[in-house]
């Protein structure tokens, strides 16, 4: 039997189940709608699909760091309330224990938690606390030494922004004070050799328009380009950065004091990038449909 948008659609609003949970129980009971419903209750899918068309864009981000190693991980969920609920902060403590022995988020997602998978442990979730959750990003770095810091912290070692600084040797106080750098400045790259080119060409560009507007000569202008660029990479790139700490000094200059070279950083901020939007119901059932 052909399943139709209509019928998707149906089944959707009378069990609360997701658009895909849906399509499958429909194929799997060939179109009885009757059957489909207990399909979708057996399975226990409906009520956690039920909240998987919300945007999930608050959370927390936790870091961990073990042996030299340490990660950042970002859960998402629908509101700032879950962030602060005990059942929410104690899974993501757990996501992030396990994210100490994965490379990525791919790996991550499939990695065992207590004899379920992260994935099937975050949907489950979703059941007993009743709003939209995803595993959205985890990042990882090593080094002789990795210190981490939270800033905003619900609780102990997660909050709204993560940071994770690695250094040549042991320096945990500076460390931290490059983390809350970090958090505060949010660098675009560690130095001018890590900025994503595009990014740099865009900003010549910018600056070379800009220049331009003021009818100087090309030559001028060129030399203009020169001081706005070197400008621009002390704006972005952390080494080059002033450190908020002692505003006298760069990043780098800071870390030759110390005795310490910083290798490299991560910073996850809950909900970066995220866009919030209205989707179309039917364009997506049939989008869908045509999978």
């Amino acid at each position: 039997m052909a399943i139709t948008a209509a019928m998707v659609k149906e089944l959707r609003d009378s069990t609360g189940a997701g658009m895909m949970d849906a399509k499958k129980a429909l194929t799997e009971t060939d179109g009885d709608m009757e059957a489909a419903v207990d399909w979708l209750r057996t399975k226990g899918l409906a009520k956690a699909a039920k909240k998987s068309g919300r945007t999930a864009a608050e959370g927390l981000v936790a870091v961990k760091v073990a042996n030299g190693v340490g990660v950042a991980v970002e859960v998402n969920s629908e509101t700032d309330f879950v962030g602060k609920n005990s059942e929410f902060q104690a899974m993501v403590a757990g996501v992030a224990d396990v994210a100490i022995g994965v490379a990525n988020t791919e790996e991550l997602a499939a990695a065992d938690m207590g004899g379920k998978s992260v994935a099937d442990v975050i949907t489950a979730k979703i059941a007993t606390i009743g709003e939209n959750m995803s595993l959205r990003r985890m990042a990882r770095l090593e080094g002789p030494s990795v210190v981490s810091y939270v800033h905003n912290a619900a609780a102990d070692g997660m909050g709204k922004i993560g940071v994770l600084v690695a250094l040549s040797s042991e320096n945990e106080a500076f460390g931290k004070q490059v983390a809350m750098h970090v958090a505060a400045v949010n660098p675009a790259s560690l130095s001018e050799a890590d900025l994503d080119p595009a990014v740099v060409e865009k900003e010549k560009t910018v600056q070379m328009d800009i220049a331009r507007e003021s009818g100087k000569p090309e030559a001028v202008i060129e030399k203009m380009i020169v001081g706005r660029m070197k400008k621009f990479m002390a704006e972005v790139t952390l080494l080059n950065q002033q450190f908020v700490v002692n505003p006298d000094l760069t990043v780098a200059a800071a870390a030759k004091e110390a005795g310490v070279e910083i290798t490299g950083f991560v910073r996850l901020e809950v909900g970066e990038g995220i866009e919030k939007k209205e989707e179309n119901f039917a364009e997506e059932v049939a989008a869908t449909l045509k999978g």
